[in-house]
């Protein structure tokens, strides 16, 4: 079963995805995909650290997603994937368009064939303003292309809002 869940900053959409993960019955493998650069960051992977449980394993992989989801994935197993915008991102700021190509196409291609539970987190970034530079409103694409090729993938897509899941397809969490 592959999860979406979408949300907007402290929407309430990581510790969804927690829940889900530790509801699923299954060994969960969280993989981080943030690269905590300065102190606000690293108070944020830290907050996320102290929430999750302490038998959950942790892989902390910042480009090569799709690599680390075969590999890892298994029928047993729960994969909880927080976040994709932070995974693009950091493609992005790679400054090689054949990179974030090859890594996107990879992800998209793997999902239908992993076993086990997959979740991924990411954040929906396309319901404000169009923003003024460049490279965020190419971010903003990006994540807006990428979140619709995943949902058709998933079997369940949930937006997450002030804390409360509206399931946009499948079943409700």
């Amino acid at each position: 079963m592959i999860n979406l869940i979408l949300g907007g900053a402290r929407s309430g959409k990581s510790r969804l995805a927690e829940q889900l993960a530790e509801r699923s019955g299954l060994a969960v493998t969280y993989i981080a995909t943030s690269e905590p650069l300065d102190g606000e960051m690293n108070a944020r992977v830290q907050l996320h650290r102290e929430r999750r449980p302490a038998q959950w394993g942790l892989i902390e992989e910042p480009l090569a997603l799709a690599q680390t989801l075969r590999v890892h994935a298994s029928a047993d197993r729960c994969l909880l994937v927080d976040c994709l915008t932070l995974w693009l991102t950091n493609l992005l700021m790679l400054d090689d368009p054949e990179r974030l190509s090859a890594e996107r196409t990879a992800l998209l291609e793997c999902l239908a064939a992993l076993p086990g539970e997959i979740i991924l987190v990411s954040n929906e970034t396309g319901l404000g303003v169009v923003p003024m530079g460049e490279l965020t409103r190419r971010y903003v694409d990006e994540a807006g292309w990428l979140h619709q090729a995943i949902a058709e993938r998933c079997q369940r897509v949930v937006l997450t809002v002030a804390g409360l899941p509206l399931t946009l397809k499948g079943n409700a969490p």
